[in-house]
């Protein structure tokens, strides 16, 4: 991938002189208008060998550029909280909102490759990661972002000269240091890794681009260039790029299905619940202090219909444990700032730190209920994202999270009761609005969402619990016991904390 960066590139002095202005001018211009549409985000990584000109481009764009509306992330190794969420967590914390140029310098492709040149990272784990990230790609892509990726090469010879350069330059000497040479013992390793992990993450919707980086002349107005055609185009296109969404939704024909099948006649009399519930309470206690747990997270996902009692139950789940270490976090509409970015951004901020726990009230799954019912997305949208939520909770699970997930399901007649009494008493009114009839009328759309819902994203490390919530001292039993068990089975395949791993060790979690 490498040999059209090795010809020797080069720009003379007078077309740099001639060119520049039109191009610092038509940058300009192209980041205006994408402030002004708002539609689009662009991410820019910018990759490379040690010395290729990484920081020079990256300053070179914040002069042709209105700075302002830039925003560089650099990352070097994760904090002790980064390390302490999924590993694709503080790159989603850095995404740039739509009508913003965010500019990566080391990205999520930074760690994977050092690691696998240091041998602390298998072939598997790599080509895992790869495929982790051509899927996170895929989706900023699916979200109307425009990903370019720039890979400044050079050649062993040539990064050589480039270091002595810069060290013998009084103004640059300070960014050469002893590690930077030690890393030019690496090079065939960074060729062999680097060429892989670029091979395989080159997609048809975020391409690399390689650019040879010994001429910091011909490098800089390549990447002008580049980073010019590329956002005036996609300002053009009024359509979103799309990739491949999601296998059709497949037809009922026999009338049956996961909440057709559920029995809603279950009770518990008054004293069985109140048994239960001081039991599993105790046990929730007991489980989120035992020290285990330091090297877990607990999240709840509460969906269901509406006045079902989703409310009831959180509360009895959040009893049971200090409040210092959970967060409720009822989940509404999206605001602007959330509008303005990729829709699972929301839910990444509030992903918990190892020991801690977040409940949901209302999730991620509204892409695939209301908004697919209400027709707040397009089709396509909600499709795709079936996979793009299994994703996420997949890399929550890797990273020691127990997602435990409900759906409280009650019958017509039983909302329709509730309802009507929450009307009835005063301080249960601001419960009942007028969207809660609304959806009423498409009660029969609904259900038939949710039960694609639980199909598509009812996964072995995520499955989903149907919850018979017709009684509400039965639902609360339930979700308390399931919470309970999940958390126990977890904690029984991770390993006490031990001098070696500490608090944040991840070895014996298998």
């Amino acid at each position: 991938m490498f040999e059209s960066a090795e010809i020797g590139h080069k720009i003379d002095k007078v077309t740099w002189k001639n060119t520049v202005p039109q191009l610092r001018t038509a940058l300009l211009d192209a980041q205006y208008e994408l402030k002004e549409q708002g539609r689009i985000p662009v991410i820019v990584l910018v990759s490379g060998q040690d010395g290729a000109g990484k920081g020079e481009t990256i300053n070179l764009l914040y002069e042709w550029m209105d700075p302002r509306y830039l925003s560089t992330l650099a990352f070097a190794e994760p904090t002790d909280e980064e390390r302490e969420r999924p590993v694709m967590w503080r790159y989603w914390r850095a995404l740039p909102p739509k009508g913003r140029i965010g500019i990566f310098a080391g990205s999520w492709y930074s760690n994977p490759i050092h690691e696998r040149i240091a041998g602390t990272m298998k072939q598997a784990a790599l080509d895992a990661r790869i495929d982790q990230i051509n899927r996170f790609e895929q989706m900023l892509v699916n979200e109307g972002a425009l990903v370019l990726k720039f890979w400044f090469h050079l050649t062993k010879a040539g990064q050589k000269r480039r270091l002595k350069a810069l060290e013998k330059d009084p103004r640059t000497a300070w960014r050469v240091t002893q590690w930077n040479w030690d890393r030019l013992k690496t090079y065939d390793q960074l060729q062999e890794v680097a060429g892989h992990v670029l091979r395989m993450t080159n997609s048809p919707w975020a391409p690399w681009i390689i650019v040879e980086g010994e001429d910091d002349r011909y490098r800089g107005l390549t990447t002008g260039r580049i980073i010019l055609d590329a956002i005036r185009k996609r300002l053009a296109d009024a359509d979103r790029q799309a990739t491949p969404v999601a296998p059709p939704l497949q037809p009922n024909i026999d009338g049956r299905d996961v909440i057709t099948e559920l029995d809603l006649t279950k009770k518990l009399t008054k004293k069985q619940y109140e048994t239960q519930l001081a039991r599993w309470q105790g046990r929730l206690s007991e489980l989120v202090r035992d020290p285990r747990f330091k090297q877990r997270s607990l999240i709840c996902v509460f969906e269901g219909v509406d006045a079902a009692g989703k409310g009831g139950s959180i509360r009895r789940v959040a009893t049971a444990m200090d409040a210092r270490q959970y967060q409720i976090v009822p989940v509404a509409a999206p605001t602007e700032e959330e509008r303005a970015q990729p829709y699972l951004w929301r839910f990444w901020r509030h992903v918990p730190r190892t020991g801690r726990v977040t409940i949901f009230d209302r999730s991620w799954y509204g892409r695939v209920l209301v908004e697919r019912i209400e027709g707040y997305c397009s089709e396509a949208d909600w499709l795709r994202a079936y996979a793009e939520i299994n994703d996420f909770e997949h890399e929550l699970a890797e990273a020691g999270a127990v997602i435990v997930k409900f759906w409280l399901q009650i019958s017509k007649e039983e909302q329709l009761r509730r309802f009507k009494e929450r009307e009835k008493i005063d301080f249960k009114r601001f419960k009942i609005t007028d969207e809660d009839w609304r959806n009423r009328e498409k009660w029969d759309d609904y259900h038939r969402a949710v039960c694609d819902m639980v199909d598509r994203t009812s996964t072995g490390t995520a499955p989903w619990t149907l919850v018979e919530a017709e009684d509400k001292a039965y639902a609360r039993v339930k979700v308390l016991r399931t919470i309970c068990e999940r958390l126990a089975a977890a904690l029984e395949t991770t390993a006490l904390p031990t001098a070696a791993t500490g608090s944040k060790g991840r070895k014996a979690r298998k």
